[in-house]
């Protein structure tokens, strides 16, 4: 399969690795619903490549990361069980959405 549209690479900068087996669904806003569009769980880098199709149309979306499920895997107390993250699609340019983990804190920022 070819990259998606949207990709996400998830980084646990507590430890300083990249954050692998975390579980992503990718949603689209219909008119106040979401639909979820696809899943995916990140790879040995923590990223995530194949979340849907290779054009989306505009619109909003949401990435949902498991990160409460991520963190008991390693046995550490996490205050997120789990993040969304809503974004706009306005064009055929490929959307990189990546999210900097810790236990107790995230961000995130527009990726190339």
């Amino acid at each position: 399969m070819s990259v998606s549209h949207v990709t996400t690479h998830v980084l646990d900068t507590g430890a300083g690795l990249p954050a692998a087996g975390v579980a992503v669904v990718l949603y689209a806003n219909d008119g106040g619903n979401w639909t979820q569009l696809a899943d995916g769980t990140t790879d040995a880098d923590g990223r995530a490549k194949d979340l849907g199709p290779e054009q989306l149309a505009p619109g909003k979306y949401r990435l949902n990361f498991a990160t409460g499920a991520y963190y008991a895997q390693r046995g550490t107390a996490t205050f997120f069980p789990e993040v969304d993250l809503v974004f706009e699609v306005t064009g055929a340019e490929h959307y990189h959405v990546p999210l900097l983990l810790s236990p107790f804190a995230y961000s995130t920022y527009r990726g190339s």
